[in-house]
């Protein structure tokens, strides 16, 4: 059998940074075969600058509104940006179509090898059976009013079923609450029943008037409430954060991965932390300074070794879907993050929070992740790199 072997500046295995003295072994279909010293690879070495990595991992997109791209005013807060994706999101077929091919070969790209994916619609069903990225279907439901809670939640069985055909099984599609201000205790209760042995996915604190309308009842929400019609007059104020309001309500779910975290508070990190060991934070800061122009405190969920992931959002609130990119961004801002932290946030925790560890996130034997090449890096940091595509 042939291989292919590959040696560069640096090589990240999924968990931790190895010199440039190692060497990649694959057979030439990208399945791993092992990882070398150079002096015991003999030869044909491939030789590359730059960081070798396995394929990203991105955890959290909403394909399905590519299409918006360009179309949403920045720096406008939740409330606004939500209603403006719901007044401009319904366009043609074929821009719609279009549009998602576009972003899914940006994705392919820039070293994405896998996506968990917001579906509210079947839009990106015929995308997706072309099985170019692996993907984690989230069939998201919202569904505040409580009269609603029957139509909604039966719409999403359809579009689960329909979902769980294109990937053959039903370990990568699920169906999961939107946010906590979205979905009404009657929603929940028939959510609930469908958590075991799923990722579930929830929009979390990305605002802050999320905490405020759980604390007390007011606040912004209640504006977005009042420009959608919705009644709120069923709603029972927990008086706390929205963290301890929901989280009991997912402790059935095989992983959790909680979305933006933007204004989430030390005491919320160490309760989601102590919830559950396969509980993930996905961090997807291009989005948040492009509708709240504020980052999650990145250094304190770091500081308590949480379970970190990366995403991209959408097209409707990035300029781009590269995990890279968004890689960057937490490296300007917080520049002591370590690189193979972010790197691992990118590939193997991703890998595990979307339930592929068995094939993606890592150069482990047998395992067939995809091989990324990370060019114009300054030494081991990624703060000027860029993507040479898979190489595998």
């Amino acid at each position: 059998m042939s291989y292919r072997k590959f040696k560069a500046d640096y090589l990240f295995d999924g968990f931790k940074m190895l010199s440039g003295e190692q060497v990649l072994v694959c057979e030439k279909n990208g399945t791993i075969e092992a990882i070398l010293d150079e002096k015991e690879a003999g030869g044909d070495i491939e030789i590359l600058s730059g960081i070798l990595s396995p394929g990203f991992v991105n955890c959290h997109c909403h394909l399905e509104l590519s299409h918006l791209k360009g179309l949403i005013p920045e720096k406008q807060g939740l409330v606004d940006f939500v209603f403006s994706v719901v007044r401009e999101r319904f366009v043609s077929e074929e821009i719609i179509r279009a549009a998602m091919a576009a972003a899914e070969s940006e994705m392919r790209t820039g070293g994405i090898v896998a996506v968990g994916d917001i579906c509210n619609t079947g839009d990106t069903l015929e995308l997706k059976s072309g099985n170019r990225l692996a993907y984690y279907h989230f069939i998201e439901l919202a569904g505040w009013l409580p009269e609603l809670a029957i139509p909604r939640f039966e719409n999403g069985k359809k579009l689960y079923h329909l979902f769980k055909e294109i990937c053959r099984d039903e370990k990568h599609v699920s169906l999961n609450p939107h946010a906590p201000y979205s979905v009404s205790e009657n929603l929940w209760q028939y959510l609930e029943d469908g958590f075991p042995e799923k990722t579930v996915t929830i929009h979390s604190q990305e605002t802050e008037g999320e905490n405020e309308f759980f604390i007390s009842g007011e606040g912004d929400l209640n504006r977005m409430y009042a420009l959608m019609k919705m009644d709120s007059s069923h709603y029972k104020i927990p008086g706390t954060r929205s963290v301890p309001y929901y989280l009991p309500k997912l402790k059935s779910a095989k992983n959790l991965l909680l979305v933006h975290n933007t204004y989430m508070p030390k005491e919320d990190i160490d309760l989601a932390k102590q919830f559950s060991e396969n509980l993930f934070f996905c961090f997807c800061p291009n989005a948040n300074l492009y509708i709240e122009n504020r980052l999650p405190d990145i250094p304190s969920f770091i500081k308590q070794e949480v379970n970190g992931v990366l995403g991209t959002d959408s097209l409707a609130s990035n300029h781009q879907l590269s995990i890279l990119e968004e890689m960057k961004t937490i490296k300007k801002v917080f520049p002591s993050t370590p690189t193979p932290l972010l790197l691992k946030w990118a590939t193997s925790n991703g890998a595990k929070a979307l339930q592929f560890e068995d094939q993606l996130g890592d150069f482990t034997k047998s395992k067939k992740p995809g091989i990324v090449l990370i060019e114009n890096c300054d030494g081991r940091e990624i703060g000027s790199g860029t993507v040479c595509g898979r190489l595998l």
